[in-house]
C-alpha cells in the first residue's frame, strides 16, 4: 500500500468531518479533501503528516470560504441591480396617463406607497416581496393593501358620481 493510499485511509474520514463543520455541507467538504490529497501527492510531507493535511485542508478551506463571500457579493449585486430595474419599471407604469379612465384616477390618486403595494400584490408579489421592495414591514403590508383598495373604490365611486352628475345622468340610476 502506497503513502498516500495509507493517508487516505486514515485521514479521509476525520478531514471530512472536519471540514463539513466548517462549512455545513458534506459534498463541499468532501471536495475540500480530495483537493487536500491532491496536494498531498503533488508535495512531500514533513515530520509530521497529520498537521500537514490539516492545515492545507484549512488553508483550502479559507479559499473557498473568500471565494463563497466573493460570489455572494456578485450574486447581491445583480439582485439590486434587477431590484432597481423592476421598480423603475413600476414606476414608469404608474405614471399618469393623458386621459385617464376614472379607474386609473381612483388608483392615481392614492399615495405612492398604498399605489406601490396595490400594483405589485395584482402582479403576483408575495407580501414579504412587496414588504422588501417598498420598505414596510412584511405585518403591515395586509392593512396597506385593505386601505388601499377601500380608498380605490371610494375614489372610484366618487368620481363615476361626478362624472355622471356632470353628464346630466341621473346617479340614482
Amino acid at each position: 500500500m502506497s503513502d498516500i493510499d495509507r493517508l487516505f485511509r486514515e485521514y479521509f474520514t476525520p478531514l471530512v468531518r472536519y471540514l463539513e463543520r466548517q462549512v455545513g455541507d458534506r459534498d463541499s467538504a468532501e471536495e475540500l479533501v480530495q483537493e487536500t490529497f491532491v496536494r498531498a501527492m503533488r508535495h512531500e510531507m514533513r515530520i509530521n503528516e497529520r498537521a500537514w493535511l490539516f492545515t492545507t485542508a484549512t488553508n483550502l478551506l479559507r479559499d473557498y470560504a473568500r471565494r463563497d463571500q466573493r460570489q455572494r457579493r456578485h450574486h447581491e449585486h445583480i439582485q439590486h441591480e434587477e431590484f432597481e430595474r423592476e421598480r423603475d419599471s413600476i414606476r414608469s407604469a404608474m405614471e399618469t396617463p393623458a386621459d385617464p379612465s376614472p379607474t386609473q384616477q381612483a388608483l392615481y390618486s392614492l399615495g405612492e406607497r398604498d399605489r406601490s403595494a396595490l400594483l405589485l400584490c395584482e402582479e403576483g408579489f408575495s407580501y414579504d416581496e412587496i414588504a422588501r421592495m417598498i420598505g414596510l414591514s412584511p405585518q403591515s403590508v395586509g392593512t396597506t393593501l385593505s386601505r388601499a383598495r377601500k380608498r380605490v373604490l371610494q375614489n372610484y365611486e366618487s368620481l363615476t358620481r361626478a362624472t355622471q352628475i356632470a353628464g346630466g345622468t341621473n346617479v340614482e340610476s
